[in-house]
């Protein structure tokens, strides 16, 4: 399994020490009704990558996702069917087998669930249901083959959970570890990284507080939480709608706003808790010098714009948590934070 992972990530190592690309990773967890094969994961690579599974033939998961970009698209928010465009930044698939919720605001709690939502959203895929990726599989010689071997079923019985069955065991392959921090970390080589990368760490761990939520174990780093937060990214375009917003949700009336500033009530979205507000789910840093633009609306261009935003405390507001505070970097800091963080990325053009 080792190996096909570093095939399909197409990771390369200048050190034969560190030819473990889990380096870094806590063990990753299968679910019993969907138990990993190297026939499925081809399959789901096959279906990640077709682009005939949306409404005019020419979106597939891999458009968002580009594995030369770590699984992002290096856009502010994602181009989709008929070039619309979409309202998130698109997150890296990398390491979204170890997270226990999907999407920025954590609707989905699954691979499997996640995989279902951009078929039939209208800005992704734009198909009305799943019938035609159906129609494809069953036409497709390849495609019903593997899937009647794979899944030992007839015809009549192939459906979307067996799609996102097969996409989301592909995507569990997608890990990613063994950065120059985890062999200076975890593999305890004092030489990986340079002396500002190791001032940066103790920055990150200490004054900067970045590891309360890009967390850090002591035999792991995911370098993200599970957790939500608002730290005040593009909580202005709701700012001064909130007492409105409160005042409609206790009238239980509509809310009404525009469909960019109901993007902006993160969380609350899924959970209509009030405390929710403007939250946003963690994402993992491994592989960050890769995946610009970054926050969830893809606002902030480069790593060290994301640690000037940070160091003046973030964009106040009522709901902002309370970690988020200004940090008076000095510049010298501010430089060692980014050379950490460059220090995450784990694949052939680190």
């Amino acid at each position: 399994m080792q190996m096909i992972l570093m095939l399909i990530i197409g990771i390369t190592f200048s050190s034969p020490s560190y030819a473990n690309p889990t380096l870094g990773l806590p063990e990753l967890s299968i679910p019993t009704n969907n138990p990993q094969s190297p026939e499925k994961i081809e399959l789901g690579r096959l279906l990640f990558n077709d682009a005939r599974f949306s409404g005019n033939g020419t979106i597939s998961c891999a458009s968002c996702h580009h594995s030369d970009k770590a699984f992002t698209d290096g856009l502010k928010t994602p181009l989709g069917i008929d070039r619309l465009t979409g309202s998130v930044n698109a997150p890296t698939v990398i390491n979204s087998a170890f997270y226990e919720t999907l999407f920025v605001d954590g609707r989905a709690n699954s691979l499997e669930d996640q995989a279902l939502g951009p078929f039939t959203n209208p800005v992704e895929h734009g198909l009305k249901d799943y019938t035609k990726i159906i129609d494809i599989i069953l036409k497709d010689d390849q495609y019903f083959a593997m899937f009647k071997q794979i899944f030992d079923i007839s015809a009549g019985d192939i459906s979307i959970d067996y799609v996102v069955k097969a996409i989301a065991s592909f995507e569990r392959t997608l890990v990613s570890g063994n950065s120059r921090f985890d062999q200076y970390y975890f593999g305890r080589d004092r030489t990986q990284l340079s002396e500002s990368a190791a001032r940066g760490l103790r920055i990150f761990r200490r004054k900067g507080n970045c590891a309360n939520c890009h967390e850090i174990s002591w035999n792991n780093a995911l370098f993200m939480d599970n957790n939500f937060y608002n730290i005040g990214v593009g909580f202005g375009k709701v700012k001064d709608k909130i007492d409105d917003l409160l005042n409609s949700i206790n009238a239980d009336n509509k809310l009404d706003l525009t469909s960019a500033e109901q993007v902006e009530l993160g969380r609350f979205n899924v959970t209509n808790v009030i405390a929710d507000i403007g939250k946003f789910k963690t994402p993992t840093l491994r592989n960050i010098s890769l995946t610009a633009p970054y926050m969830h609306d893809g606002s902030i261009k480069t790593l060290e714009e994301v640690v000037e935003y940070y160091d003046k405390g973030g964009d106040q507001n009522q709901y902002i948590d309370a970690a988020i505070f200004p940090l008076k970097f000095t510049e010298q800091e501010k430089t060692d934070l980014v050379e950490f963080m460059k220090a995450l990325t784990s694949s052939s053009e680190q």
